[in-house]
């Protein structure tokens, strides 16, 4: 459903500007792309196995990245207000996910689907060099993720976290937090002891 509010002010259009420079037309072209929507706590923009290629970003809200393994769910990152988010799978290669993004509060995000933005991508030269700078990015947060997971100790992922995402403590149950972490609620426990 497209809602006025995208014609006003599309966080989206914000987003891609940080990558480079937008002309006004191709501003304009995502903005009429741009579908609004509104999740409810819980509600999934994503479930494993889908094929969802969007990408999409939380005006207010705040969303958690999981997968299962042997019966648990496994969070793998959280997303709050601001940046951009999207399925690698799907996005990239056209492959269903095997994550699931789902809405840890009530959120309104903007999305444009993969195919619309290809078609913008063709039109409009700068949108390549965007894309590219936001797929370089997604490199370097999955490779600086993966070194944490291999190379950090529990207590300095999530002094790491902290430093990334501080709100996230006030936001997010410590389950989830330890899951993300890779470690169990109790060690979560004596880690934030002072």
């Amino acid at each position: 459903m497209k809602s006025e509010q995208a014609h006003i002010t599309n966080p989206l259009i914000e987003q891609f500007r940080k990558y480079g420079d937008l002309s006004n037309e191709a501003a304009k072209e995502i903005n009429l792309r741009t579908k609004y929507f509104l999740k409810k706590k819980n509600e999934h923009f994503l479930k494993e196995g889908q094929n969802i290629s969007s990408y999409f970003v939380i005006s207010k809200g705040l969303i958690r990245v999981y997968f299962h393994r042997n019966e648990k769910e496994v969070n793998a990152w959280f997303g709050e207000e601001n940046q951009i988010f999207g399925s690698i799978l799907p996005i990239y290669a056209n492959k269903p996910s095997f994550e699931n993004i789902q809405f840890l509060e009530d959120s309104e995000i903007y999305a444009i689907s993969v195919n619309d933005l290809n078609e913008l991508y063709r039109i409009y030269p700068e949108l390549n060099l965007i894309g590219r700078k936001i797929a370089e990015e997604v490199c370097i947060i999955l490779e600086e993720r993966t070194m944490s997971l291999h190379i950090e100790s529990a207590a300095e992922r999530y002094e790491t976290l902290m430093r990334l995402q501080p709100n996230l403590l006030n936001r997010i149950n410590l389950g989830h937090i330890a899951s993300y972490l890779g470690i169990t609620q109790e060690t979560l426990s004596r880690i934030r002891k002072p």
